[in-house]
């Protein structure tokens, strides 16, 4: 109630102010007290001007006070420019009372023709907690455990099948980060050498001991690297291999080949490949070629080989339990059935 008799208040002194400009609306007085009425609005009310509606009822202690959309009483007086435009704005203040506490809020405009843009509010992300999320990982935990500890062997089976599933499908798309686009081989005139000129590379090339080793990271930059590092003074050049599956060796030679530019000249059973860097070799600017894995790439890329296939033949252990499962549940299942069939025929 205070409130609204400040309300009030205002309006009832307001109204005064503007009955004496128009009173003295042609004289020299007016223009000298204009300032004056201004600075003093502006000075006691720095929010727009507030007008009570006359009809308006008293329910569930919530009433609006709707703010003036245009001055029409000052407009023969006073000019509009003194009005700042923020209280030119046709949107509507809603005053509520709630156990004795005023509440402002800013409801949608008066008029249907609003012009004004409207920010729309983005959604809010929810937000988990820590103790959230601590729970929902205690409840992930407890039902795993409960299929793990399952006393029927399927469900148990089946549990570890779709965890292996879904681990082979994570690590067939890390793998994919490292595919490495195949550039188009560069035209080049290849060397024809003879027999006489293999044979004897050869022999010179199991002779010599430079070698480069390819691990378990495979081909990457860095063998092509070393390759041309030891073609700087030699002619032949041994590529170990190990360690290496069966036909791994005949994949490395070439794509060392299609890489470096080299000759095979022999492939060994002990998994050595012998290259010969040609009779018209000049090194190269940028030895290292620019579409091949890093040396840490591809120790990364050989562990996820490795988890992939282990996962692979656990989840052809695990299908093949499977199926040893309902076969000894049939055969469970016929001898049950047999046994109870006897029983009868004794009757």
């Amino acid at each position: 109630m205070v409130v609204i008799s400040i309300f009030v208040c205002l309006f009832i002194y307001f109204r005064f102010l503007v009955n004496l400009l128009k009173y003295f609306s042609n004289t020299s007085f007016t223009q000298s007290l204009l300032p004056y009425v201004c600075a003093k609005a502006k000075q006691l009310c720095r929010r727009p001007f507030l007008e009570v509606p006359c009809q308006f009822e008293l329910k569930c202690q919530n009433f609006p006070i709707v703010r003036r959309s245009k001055l029409a009483e000052f407009q023969g007086v006073v000019s509009e420019k003194w009005i700042p435009a923020r209280f030119m704005s046709n949107a509507a203040i809603e005053l509520k009372m709630n156990n004795g506490v005023v509440r402002f809020s800013l409801g949608r405009a008066l008029d249907g023709n609003d012009s004004s843009t409207r920010v729309k509010q983005k959604a809010k992300r929810f937000k988990m907690s820590k103790k959230a999320k601590v729970n929902e990982l205690k409840l992930y935990r407890l039902k795993a455990k409960k299929k793990m500890n399952s006393p029927d062997p399927e469900v148990r089976i089946r549990y570890k099948h779709e965890k292996a599933k879904r681990k082979e499908a994570w690590l067939i798309e890390k793998l994919r980060k490292f595919e490495v686009p195949k550039t188009p081989a560069e035209a080049y005139d290849p060397e024809i050498l003879t027999e006489e000129e293999k044979h004897y590379l050869k022999r010179t090339g199991e002779k010599k001991k430079n070698y480069v080793p390819v691990g378990r990271r495979g081909v990457f930059g860095g063998v092509v690297l070393n390759m041309h590092l030891h073609w700087k003074k030699h002619e032949t050049v041994k590529v170990i291999c190990r360690p290496c599956k069966p036909g791994q060796v005949h994949e490395y030679a070439e794509e060392l080949a299609r890489l470096s530019k080299g000759i095979v000249i022999d492939i060994k059973p002990d998994n050595t490949i012998i290259f010969y860097r040609g009779k018209n070799y000049v090194q190269p600017n940028i030895m290292s070629p620019p579409y091949t894995l890093s040396k840490d790439k591809a120790l990364e890329k050989y562990k996820y080989m490795q988890s992939l296939e282990h996962t692979s033949q656990f989840i052809e252990k695990l299908e093949k339990e499977l199926e040893e499962y309902h076969k000894h549940l049939a055969r469970y299942k016929k001898e049950k059935e047999g046994a109870t069939n006897d029983s009868f025929v004794n009757t």
